[in-house]
């Protein structure tokens, strides 16, 4: 037992986890550091209006390449992987132009139909936080491709302490929403500038992908990679849209308010998430689709890395689940009392989303992003009739996030073992 839990220890694996959440944790102690001072400058309800612009970014930055950049880490050669970075660029701009060109036509009617009005003239910051995602998600996953996980690492702390110490010293000037929104947005952009600098000579990407990019080049990847923008695109916006529902809904059903307290507890609760469970999966994929052309078993892979993850999430989550509205309260000030009672809930629904994430970066390499589609599209509607349910019958709004909370519990324990029982199917066609 001994020998197998030092070889375990002295993996790259954990090694590379390891170098990947160091970074992640420096961001989070920053995060948290801050957090107390930015809550008492702003308010729940400049909270509020951050958290409802964070929303509708969330929607669209994750599809801002048409899921491309993902497909980066897949190809064997690097010229291939350089021609879809490149691709991802490229269609990231044009997606910004296009949302653009909505916003100046249909802008205020989007804001009246989410009734977000407070938002304004902000929402055109859309196009620029775009076309920054489609960048930071490139170097990201190049990154990973290469990886330079120390590079990551240093480059995460960096960003957190930039924009955290932006949020602190403006508050002490302006105090105000506005201020939140734009340091929000220009934080995409910051990130992949740090990300670009510190890779230099290493954004082997950009010279890769230029001497490859023809276009009949680019039209055999895009054909070869088409389940990335037919499945996994509506996917992740699909997703994204369920993750945002509640910021959006709350917003307009109990005020700007409660939607403060939930963007609060989420965005604390999302910490174990970012520092261990994006780690592993950033780590974990490289290493899976390796495995996968070696023609190995997957199914050790993903349940161990699963079960990993459960074990070390447990206790942090059922702290919160335990006292959570009295850490909220001692920590951030009484006025947020209520954003612990949200995240004693949403620690149940969480707990399962931060380990399932080897799940999730298995199904590209299983090519199950058809299925995965289906159910995102089951998954936002069972969300939807959640937080309806909460707010119709109920009117009250922890209870409508106890419901959406155990909602996402059964979709994501379904997630997982389906992935699971796929991954015996694959080992078994394949070999």
């Amino acid at each position: 037992m001994k020998g197998f839990l030092n070889s375990i220890i002295k993996s790259q694996f954990v090694r590379n986890v390891t170098i990947v959440a160091s970074g992640t944790a420096v961001a989070q102690l920053v995060t948290m550091a801050f957090s107390p001072v930015i809550t008492r400058l702003y308010g729940a309800e400049a909270f509020g209006v951050l958290g409802t612009f964070i929303a509708m970014v969330a929607i669209i930055a994750p599809v801002s390449g048409l899921t491309y950049p993902v497909a980066i880490v897949l190809p064997k050669k690097d010229e291939d992987a350089g021609s879809i970075a490149r691709l991802s660029l490229y269609t990231g701009f044009a997606l910004a132009v296009v949302v653009g060109l909505i916003l100046l036509f249909l802008g205020h009617r989007i804001l009246e139909a989410f009734q977000v009005g407070e938002i304004g003239n902000f929402i055109f910051l859309l196009p620029p936080v775009i076309i920054f995602s489609v960048w930071l998600q490139v170097n990201e996953q190049w990154l990973i491709r290469k990886q330079h996980f120390k590079l990551r690492a240093k480059v995460e702390a960096a960003k957190a302490l930039v924009v955290n110490g932006a949020y602190a010293t403006a508050g002490l000037i302006k105090p105000v929403a506005a201020v939140l929104l734009v340091i929000s947005a220009l934080g995409h952009g910051i990130h992949a500038l740090m990300l670009n600098v510190g890779l230099g000579k290493k954004r082997g990407y950009a010279k890769q992908g230029k001497r490859a990019l023809s276009l009949a080049a680019i039209r055999k990847l895009a054909k070869e990679y088409k389940d990335f923008p037919v499945y996994r695109a509506p996917q992740v916006f699909i997703n994204a849209v369920s993750q945002s529902l509640p910021v959006l809904m709350l917003s307009a059903f109990f005020g700007p308010a409660s939607a403060g307290f939930y963007t609060l507890g989420r965005r604390l609760l999302k910490m174990p998430t970012a520092l261990i469970g994006k780690s592993v999966g950033d780590v974990f994929y490289p290493d899976i689709t390796k495995a996968a052309h070696n023609k190995e078993d997957l199914t050790m892979y993903i349940l161990n890395a699963t079960l990993g993850l459960a074990a070390i999430g447990i206790i942090p989550f059922s702290i919160i689940v335990i006292a959570g509205p009295g850490l909220f309260e001692f920590v951030f000030g009484s006025e947020w009392y209520r954003a612990g009672e949200y995240a004693r809930w949403m620690a149940f629904w969480l707990f399962f989303a931060f380990i399932n994430r080897p799940s999730v970066m298995s199904l590209p390499v299983l090519k199950l992003q058809g299925s995965f589609l289906v159910y995102e599209i089951i998954s936002v509607l069972l969300r939807v009739i959640a937080l309806l349910t909460g707010f119709y019958f109920f009117e009250n709004e922890v209870v409508t996030i106890m419901l959406f909370s155990f909602t996402g519990v059964v979709l994501n324990f379904y997630l997982i073992t389906f992935t699971i029982f796929k991954s015996k199917h694959f080992y078994r066609k394949n070999n």
